[in-house]
């Protein structure tokens, strides 16, 4: 694409150019949605130039108007279009594909901001944001337990501690007792100890990437406002809301110390029990009971710092605690080199047999999870019963029931790639132990839970068919006059039934969390009693009991193979297909949206960046130019827009008007993220920028209406649009149109004359002031921060 220099027009902070009253030209700024585009396409024009901005993310103009400011005569009738391209921010090189291993973080961050709308209830509120990040906590461990599960356990300790297993594979030769005749490093605590190098590494991994995200998203900085300004503001349009990075920095130390902690513990914690024995050297055991109770200290710190309060919004907090974000994953580090000196001091008698205790630690983590999205569950119940919204999702338990997921996939992962493992290394099945019986537990409840989840796919589906079929009535309803085509009738209707299974995502979370929770219960108590796998636990009962165990352990190990690999499958194509890694670049358009609040190896914010930066351009142009200004949203672009109308200072707030499209601002963030896009919020936007319009169509899955109540409903939303714009063919369109969905607004009249009618609306001029009232009569969520101070 063509890019050329800054327009003399196009002002930085530096160079404000002309004050309000001067040029009055008006600005139409494009903002695309989830997948991307190309500014040529955005613009309608092969030749475009960048204005302003970077590789990353830019504002685009046609060729033709990069002097717009200069000519404003030029454009008495019609309006500057700029693009704000911003893909690249989620769906860039091929590193990003990598972030797949970071889904449960990501999934356990979404669920800080599924709060319900809380009034007056501000502790509560921070009581919710920490079991957040306690689970949140939890996920770190787990993935790192699991990585020591692999590397210490099944590696070092069980195949290289048999010969049969050793002898399979023989580049752990080396560090067997019988095939390196007694080498230096086939004793087990040195075994141990080079094994501890993996989950170290993956510890550091994480820690690099946290680091470096940090820098290129939360480093960048918002406009100063003086919150002072606009005493009111709550949720989006706090001036620090979109700069985390004090928070994510001492969440990164923590749970960096929490990963190396637990690598310290599975490296010492054998070597100490071995030392415990009647008769053992007197100081190997002191050292290891202080070695213990370090790692008990450290991890109370650890727990320390998750706890203390969350995010500051308020102002924008540019202070870091440097102190803590250095010294604690240090104090870990040098912990963790203690353990492994340590450990692989030389122990007479001492030799691997069995397993290591890996179901303590793994029935623990679960345990603590459970209680965690339980209490989270109660919080969020109390908190909706404040402000009861008719159509937030789960009345109000979407945030438990998505933690609830998070921990379920952390533990499909976590178990997959030890069972994987194991069976690679052991071929025959008969020469190591293998995982903990409770992983094998927690796999044999796969395919029941997939039977209940297909059994409510099948009463969806049903329930689709219906509604497509009453719903081709509606179709011919649409288009009076017109000959009738079946096939044509019921493919609107067909598209419009599955639109709407959007809106029954609720039903499905709840069915799928709620199983998984009673399933994952049932699958602890059983490995904690037996202490064997579903199969043998059941030899000697009902033959129907004992084939349903035996089918499910198989068939779930099955399941959970193919899933780890299809999941690095697709990271491996991903990291080399543009076009599949734009794929998984949508899927982190929508779970990347929120600031990192509850776990800092989480994939990054890219509305950190984006946000800022539709900001400063709205704002410098109003500044600049005194001039309209229409903000166009499609999609996730939509929801850009308002966060951004969000950060403005109301003298600026009031020069805009907001066009969307295609927008899941209700429809989704509304009934998922109440606390900031609820009713409250949503009218609080519409009285605060100059005026707003909504398109949608019935066809669309992901756009809807905003559903404002009172009088704002109908002055935002416009009828929905047809959908296809002709039902046969016409001399006008002898072709039969396409059925659009959730794509090509700008292809419908209706988008032109709404356009149009903004910017008529808008004057020159500072408009009037309006009233700031919420419908209602009540602001968005008074006083009650996210989780902040």
């Amino acid at each position: 694409m063509e890019e050329a220099q800054r327009p003399a027009g196009t002002h930085g902070t530096g160079s404000p150019g002309p004050r309000p009253g001067g040029t009055g030209t008006a600005l139409e700024l494009l903002v695309h949605g989830v997948g991307g585009t190309t500014p040529q396409e955005m613009l309608e024009d092969p030749r475009t130039v960048r204005v302003t901005g970077d590789d990353v993310a830019a504002v685009f103009r046609r060729a033709e108007d990069a002097d717009a400011e200069s000519r404003p005569e030029d454009y008495r009738g019609r309006p500057v279009p700029e693009a704000y391209v911003w893909c690249n921010l989620t769906s860039g090189n091929g590193t990003r594909a990598l972030w797949l291993l970071l889904l449960p973080f990501m999934v356990v961050n979404l669920a800080h901001w599924m709060r319900p709308t809380a009034h007056g209830r501000a502790r509560t509120v921070r009581l919710y944001g920490l079991l957040v990040r306690l689970a949140g906590l939890t996920l770190t461990v787990l993935l790192v337990a699991a990585a020591c599960e692999v590397a210490i356990d099944l590696t070092a300790w069980q195949c290289a501690g048999t010969r049969a297993c050793a002898e399979r594979h023989s580049w752990l030769g080396f560090l067997s007792p019988e095939v390196s005749d007694g080498g230096w490093w086939s004793l087990p605590g040195r075994r141990l100890a080079l094994a501890a190098a993996v989950p170290a590494a993956l510890t550091g991994l994480l820690w690099y990437l946290s680091l470096r995200t940090w820098r290129a998203y939360e480093s960048q900085q918002p406009m100063d406002r003086d919150p002072e300004e606009d005493p009111g503001r709550m949720g989006l349009g706090r001036p620090g809301f979109w700069y985390g990075r004090r928070l994510v920095a001492r969440l990164r130390a923590a749970h960096t110390a929490a990963g190396l902690l637990t690598v310290a513990a599975a490296v010492g914690a054998p070597a100490a029990r071995f030392d415990r024995r009647p008769g053992g050297p007197a100081l190997l055991d002191t050292l290891g009971w202080l070695l213990e109770a370090a790692l008990v200290a450290g991890a109370v710190a650890v727990v320390g710092v998750v706890c203390r309060r969350g995010r500051s919004e308020r102002r924008l907090d540019r202070e870091l605690d440097e102190h803590l974000v250095r010294r604690l994953p240090l104090a870990a580090l040098a912990l963790l080199a203690l353990a492994l000196l340590y450990s692989g001091w030389e122990r007479p008698g001492w030799t691997s047999a069995g397993r290591l205790p890996g179901d303590t630690t793994f029935g623990g983590i679960t345990l603590v999870q459970g209680l965690l999205v339980i209490a989270l569950a109660v919080v969020a119940h109390l908190l909706h019963r404040t402000r009861p919204a008719a159509r937030t999702a789960m009345r109000g338990l979407g945030g438990p029931a998505v933690a609830m997921l998070a921990c379920a996939l952390g533990g499909v992962m976590s178990g997959g790639i030890a069972q994987r493992v194991s069976d690679w290394l052991d071929g025959t099945g008969t020469s190591i132990d293998g995982p903990p019986v409770l992983l094998t537990w927690q796999a044999s409840v796969i395919p029941p839970l997939l039977v209940v989840v297909l059994l409510l796919c099948g009463a969806l589906a049903r329930s689709t068919w219906r509604i497509a079929r009453d719903e081709r009535a509606a179709v011919e309803g649409d288009h009076p006059g017109e000959a009738g085509d079946t096939a044509r009738t019921r493919r609107i209707a067909t598209t419009r039934a599955l639109a709407g299974l959007t809106d029954r995502g609720p039903l499905v979370v709840a069915v799928t969390s709620a199983v998984t929770l009673l399933l994952g219960a049932g699958a602890l108590v059983g490995a904690l009693v037996t202490d064997q796998a579903p199969a043998d636990a059941t030899r000697g009962t009902h033959p129907f009991l004992h084939g349903a165990a035996q089918t499910a352990q198989a068939l779930g190990s099955w399941l959970i193979g193919l899933g780890f690999i299809l999941f690095v499958t697709w990271g491996r194509r991903a990291y080399k297909d543009a076009s599949a890694r734009r794929t998984i670049g949508i899927l982190w358009d929508v779970g990347t949206f929120w600031p990192r609040a509850a776990h800092p190896f989480a994939p990054p914010c890219y509305a950190e960046r984006a946000v800022p930066d539709l900001t400063w351009r709205m704002a410098t142009w109003t500044r600049a130019t005194g001039g309209r200004l229409v903000i166009s949203g499609h999609s996730q672009g939509s929801v850009l827009a308002a966060a951004a109308a969000w950060q403005l200072a109301p003298s600026a707030r009031r020069r805009v008007a907001l066009l969307t499209y295609g927008s899941p601002l209700e429809r989704l963030y509304g009934r998922w993220f109440p606390a900031h896009f609820g009713p409250a919020a949503l009218g609080s936007l519409h009285e605060e920028v100059d005026c707003w319009r909504n398109l949608y169509r019935r066809t669309d899955p992901i756009g809807g209406p905003m559903r404002l109540p009172g009088d704002s409903g109908p002055a935002v939303d416009r009828e929905p649009l047809k959908d296809p714009l002709n039902y046969g063919r016409t001399e006008l369109h002898p072709l039969p149109a396409p059925i659009l969905g959730h794509s090509d607004y700008q292809a419908d009249p209706a988008f032109a004359e709404e356009r149009q009618r903004l910017l008529a609306r808008l004057r020159t001029d500072v408009p009037a002031p309006r009233r700031t009232g919420q419908p209602g009569g009540e602001p968005a969520d008074p006083q009650v921060p996210s989780d902040t101070p």
